[in-house]
């Protein structure tokens, strides 16, 4: 039955990954409370799953010419390199840790999206009246 669990949180994760937003977003949850999977193995595999996913994302996106190839560099080495210090840092932090700094980050992003969100919606609608 687990497989099917596993198999479940794989095509959600691929679907929103191939959509652009993050599949780890929602995996990484999935694994630890559905599954219970330790925080740090999920984050790993988080990292190895992105790899196929990117590559072919990649493709798709570049047979549609929607990739900037000529300042790529400006985001991916820069990313690189944090995501490899991040990863270091992420080793040595106790499982329990990674989940605290995890949800926080997760409800940081809602909140902005939130705030964002409301704030278009307002101007749009100051516009129309």
């Amino acid at each position: 039955m687990d497989f099917l669990w596993y198999l479940l949180i794989a095509v959600l994760s691929g679907i929103f990954a191939g959509m652009g937003m993050g599949g780890g977003t929602f995996l990484i949850p999935l694994l630890t409370l559905l599954m219970l999977v330790p925080q740090n193995i999920a984050q790993s595999l988080n990292l190895l799953v992105f790899i196929p996913m990117a590559v072919i994302n990649i493709i798709i996106y570049s047979k549609q010419k929607l990739i900037d190839f000529k300042n790529w560099w400006w985001i991916s080495v820069p990313a690189c390199l944090i995501s490899t210090l991040g990863a270091l840092l992420a080793s040595g932090i106790s499982s329990k840790v990674l989940k605290i700094i995890f949800g926080a980050f997760i409800t940081l992003i809602g909140v902005v999206q939130i705030v964002v969100l409301s704030v278009k919606f307002f101007k749009c609608k100051k516009k129309n009246v």
